[in-house]
């Protein structure tokens, strides 16, 4: 594996209590993913996808091992520098687009930005390039209600990257949209992801969208393996 991987699970471990027994789900677990690769998690379901994805996205500890984001370690860092990182270098799109209601489209992807400390002014010409880049040039001031499914997923993925983060992490992002829909949003997220050199991993059991990303991976006794679409 390349050593400028933008993603990196080292030995990653975690467990649960069942009662008196112990549940593992990810075992000695390793990844890495360079800048502007995609790949695919493809795994049943309670296989640990989305424990998977909190690890990589900073939102669970690990019991062992470490997660490096863009060369840095993040084991050592307590719960202040996990939100930093996560705020300035993890992006997250999720099956439901999870868009604030109140806000414009624009006003969307504006908020992570301002949150981070950009002026105004530069996090709205960002978004607004974004939402450009998206096709969605003519629906910035639309809130999520007047906005498809499609191009509300849109906005999500534009607000994931707003804040040029290193991963961009997914959980079923077109699994809530029709398949020819599914296929337009995905092919706008890819157009993002090679554009912006971002490393994404999509979870997903859409073998279709999977066999077009760089490849695929499954979980296999807590292990991250290489997985081969039939």
């Amino acid at each position: 594996m390349s050593t400028s991987s933008s993603l990196r699970l080292a030995a990653v471990e975690r467990h649960y209590l069942q009662g008196e027994s112990r549940l593992t789900i990810l075992d000695q677990a390793d990844m890495e993913i360079g800048a502007g690769e995609m790949v695919a998690l493809v795994a049943p379901s309670g296989a640990g996808k989305s424990t998977l994805l909190h690890i990589a996205g900073l939102l669970e500890k690990p019991d062992g091992g470490d997660v490096f984001v863009n060369g840095t370690s993040c084991a050592g860092l307590d719960d202040a520098g996990r939100t930093q990182m996560r705020r300035s270098s993890i992006g997250f799109v999720y099956q439901f687009h999870h868009l604030l209601p109140e806000f414009s489209a624009l006003e969307n992807v504006m908020l992570p930005q301002m949150i981070r400390g950009l002026p105004r002014k530069v996090a709205g010409e960002r978004a607004r390039m974004l939402l450009d880049y998206m096709r969605l040039g003519q629906r910035v001031s639309h809130r999520p209600a007047e906005l498809s499914g499609g191009e509300q997923q849109r906005v999500a993925i534009a607000r994931a990257v707003a804040n040029n983060p290193y991963v961009l992490l997914a959980d079923e992002p077109t699994g809530n949209l029709d398949p020819s829909t599914s296929s337009y949003v995905f092919e706008a997220m890819t157009a993002l992801v090679r554009q912006s050199g971002v490393a994404a991993l999509i979870a997903t059991h859409n073998h279709d969208l999977a066999r077009r990303m760089d490849r695929a991976v499954t979980l296999e006794g807590g292990k991250i393996v290489d997985h081969v679409l039939g």
